[in-house]
């Protein structure tokens, strides 16, 4: 039998189409590569220093309301933000992307322009995730910063220091291996005073980035996107997924140059920074936001041993655009039974659980079907247990759930603009109130600084100097159009009348489908501010003030407030906040408020000089820092007295008194001045400390009511009108409410010293 010759134009035709699938396979492999796409550059630094009165002016400002107050010689309070995004990292670059309506590349540059021209801080650090940081671009991170420092000026009189630094953002799957995000700052600049590479965490959110699509599906996703910013995406995680991680067991110092090095807990990374013995701190944030936290969660274990050191972690952060961390609540979200099983515990009238929330739609559902009552109490139970189950992924239980039926659900109803899905026992409160008693004679216990910063991801450093512009000077950014909310929420699915448990093998997702990415939108806010009490504006003076806790925190609105004890023993000098000190009398403070400047529209003339009319849009929106010479009011000064456990075990509820003591202040521009003395402190025979708030007169804020509830007489919420991220809340509504802005001083730590016997 002869055999078949194919016709040849048959065999052209076939030719051709294998030459145009090799040819479509190469150009998604290239794409997937990143080939058509730009390196994520840390770009231009614009703008010159502030000329010196500038500078002076705001200096002059601080120092004549100080003394209006009665501080007398007072120090320099200085602004600044210590938690810093960019678009270095991964997730500040999907949301730098078209289908989440981003504004494109926001590098570190932008970040430097921002902060002298738009926020006009006096410092500022960056922080991108360490995990998705390619050595690349670590180099140019280091380059950017000391190129920001060095346009400032005189090292001894900067117009504005910016410090080099990352986040450790680990994440883990349940309560006992989920330490969080913690912010790391370095001192120095020079080669022997920085790290070859950031530190990365191990856990969910490292494992997350290292899962990204492979090459074949990101070339396919930059080919499908049809904007050049897609291939930019593909080009940036190609950077990263080559990377090999850094081998454990060796001294830092030996590590190859370009691998990643990583962390998988506190006391490794401290034992890092030990090793690299370069000057640090370390700044835990986010502790209460329960998007990532898992339910449950406390800080308990992070006083166990090498978990702390107290050297390194001196501060923590308690506000942020991502909510409040500050406020102990004792309801919880989940609770687990001796054998660390998770159940649903019953709501109060402060606090609706969302797994019960979880069994109330599903019993709706299984009433309208008109099932039997007993069949609807059982799958009423049984929802509540598959929510808990499957941790910070619960909502996923419910098919077919709106996100509105979720009601007030998981939130704190009564805490100043709270983090999402509050977490009480990561709370700085219930931090500062906890004892670890490894060693019975000598407890150990956390003793923290408050500041707080914005956590922006445009590289926006200080955006709550104005309540403005929700979707670019806040983390609500969400999808353009219907079909781009379905790239990034789980596959849609029917309302049905039982719960379904969350199995990740059989239900695979990772990143933000597994949160309430649309829920959480509500809770962003424009963020806070730290502030220090300085002896000058040099880079090593801020330094030495964030390191004895001379510190604290504000909502957004630059609020001056001091806090001392004023009878220090064998001192005739008053110890400022962060201070410790032992005495066995009756402690006396005092505390001084300012309220912050009202803001004029638009932008000084220092800013609308130094840099074009475009860049200045693009940066500021608009809008920058442009104090009046009118001052808004403090309404009241709050004090809260905490006394840390003094056995294992002790409730911790009745420890933490807030407030404390309420002094109502004179609606006077000039300040309010309060003293006060414990004079219970030497009957009580313990440790003991104490902190100010200072709260502002009313003002509008952006996403200030959250979730917008309709209550009833009971409290009860019953509709919700949720600030959507995405294109259902018009990006020209900024959702403002009133609020009462406030700033939060470090503690003062006095320890109980038993009078000596006559």
């Amino acid at each position: 039998m002869r055999p078949v010759i194919p016709d040849p134009m048959l065999r052209r035709i076939l030719t051709g189409a294998v030459v145009l699938i090799v040819l479509g396979v190469l150009v998604v492999y290239a794409a997937g590569r990143g080939w058509f796409g730009s390196h994520e550059s840390p770009g231009e630094i614009a703008g010159p220093r502030l000329a010196p009165e500038v500078v002076a002016e705001h200096a002059a400002a601080v120092t004549t309301a100080a003394r209006r107050v009665g501080v007398d010689e007072p120090k320099q309070v200085l602004f600044g933000d210590l938690h810093v995004h960019t678009t270095f990292s991964a997730d500040a670059f999907m949301m730098s992307l078209p289908f989440l309506a981003g504004e494109g590349s926001h590098p570190p540059a932008d970040a430097c322009d921002f902060a002298r021209y738009c926020s006009t801080l006096d410092f500022w650090s960056i922080n991108d995730h360490a995990e998705g940081i390619s050595p690349a671009n670590w180099d140019e991170t280091v380059e950017s910063i000391r190129q920001c420092n060095a346009v400032a000026g005189d090292a001894a009189d900067p117009d504005v220091v910016a410090y080099l630094g990352w986040e450790w953002t680990q994440v883990g799957a349940s309560p006992a291996d989920h330490y969080g995000h913690k912010n790391v700052i370095l001192r120095g600049l020079s080669d022997d005073q920085i790290t070859t590479r950031p530190i990365a965490s191990r856990g969910v959110s490292a494992q997350t980035l290292q899962a990204a699509p492979g090459v074949f599906m990101r070339g396919m996703l930059a080919l499908r996107g049809g904007d050049r910013r897609y291939h930019d995406m593909a080009r940036f995680l190609s950077e990263r997924a080559d990377l090999e991680p850094c081998p454990d067991g060796i001294d830092v110092r030996e590590l190859p140059e370009s691998c990643l090095e990583s962390a998988g807990t506190p006391d490794v990374l401290f034992e890092k920074l030990r090793q690299w013995n370069v000057p640090a701190i370390v700044i835990p944030h986010g502790t209460t936001w329960g998007f990532y936290t898992p339910p449950g969660s406390t800080w308990d274990k992070q006083l166990e041993g090498a978990m702390h050191d107290p050297n390194l972690q001196r501060l923590i952060e308690v506000f942020s655009g991502h909510g409040n961390s500050e406020e102990y609540r004792d309801w919880q979200a989940v609770r687990f039974d001796a054998q660390g099983k998770p159940h649903c515990p019953e709501p109060r009238p402060d606090y609706m659980p969302s797994c019960w929330r979880a069994g109330e739609i599903i019993g709706e559902r299984c009433r309208q079907e008109g099932l039997a009552a007993d069949e609807c109490t059982r799958r009423v139970e049984e929802a509540r247990q598959f929510y808990v189950n499957a941790a910070i992924a619960g909502h996923l239980t419910v098919p077919g759930v709106k996100t509105e039926e979720w009601l007030d659900s998981g939130q704190c109803k009564d805490c100043f603009q709270p983090a999402f899905n509050y977490r009480p026992g990561s709370s700085a409160q219930y931090i500062e109130a906890i004892s670890n008693f490894a060693d019975p004679q000598s407890p150990r216990r956390f003793r923290f600084g408050f500041m707080a910063s914005s956590d922006v991801h445009t590289a926006r450093p200080g955006t709550g100097y104005k309540e403005y512009n929700r979707s670019e000077m806040t983390e609500a950014a969400g999808t353009r159009s219907a079909e781009d909310r379905a790239i990034l929420m789980p596959p849609a699915a029917e309302p049905r009348s039982q719960a379904i448990p969350f199995d990740p093998v059989t239900r695979p997702m990772q990143g933000f489908q597994l949160v309430e990415v649309e829920r959480q939108a509500s809770f962003f806010l424009t963020g806070g501010l730290a502030a220090v009490h300085s002896s000058g504006r040099d880079r090593d003076s801020i330094w030495q003030a964030l390191e004895r806790r001379e510190v604290y925190g504000t909502s957004g609105p630059r609020i001056l407030l001091w806090f001392d004890l004023l009878n220090a023993p064998g001192s005739t000098a008053a110890l400022p906040m962060g201070s410790e000190t032992r005495m066995g009398e009756a402690p006396r403070f005092g505390v001084r408020a300012v309220g912050s400047l009202e803001q004029k529209p638009g932008c000084p003339e220092y800013s609308t000089e130094s840099l074009s009319p475009e860049r200045l849009q693009s940066l500021c929106q608009g809008e920058c820092y442009n104090p009046s010479d009118v001052r808004r009011k403090i309404s009241r000064i709050e004090v809260i007295r905490i006394q840390p456990q003094v056995k294992a075990g002790e409730d911790v509820r009745p420890l933490i008194e807030d407030p404390w003591r309420v002094f109502e202040c004179p609606a006077d521009p000039a300040g309010c001045a309060i003293e006060f003395t414990d004079d219970e402190f030497p009957g009580l025979s313990r440790d003991t400390l104490y902190y100010a708030r200072a709260v502002e007169e009313p003002s509008q804020a952006v996403n200030a009511k959250n979730l917008r509830c309709v209550y009833d007489d009971q409290g009860n919420c019953r509709k919700v009108d949720p600030c959507w991220g995405d294109f259902r809340t018009p990006f020209m509504d900024d959702c403002l409410s009133p609020t009462e802005e406030r700033a939060w001083s470090s503690p003062i730590f006095v320890d109980y010293a038993r009078a000596p016997a006559p």
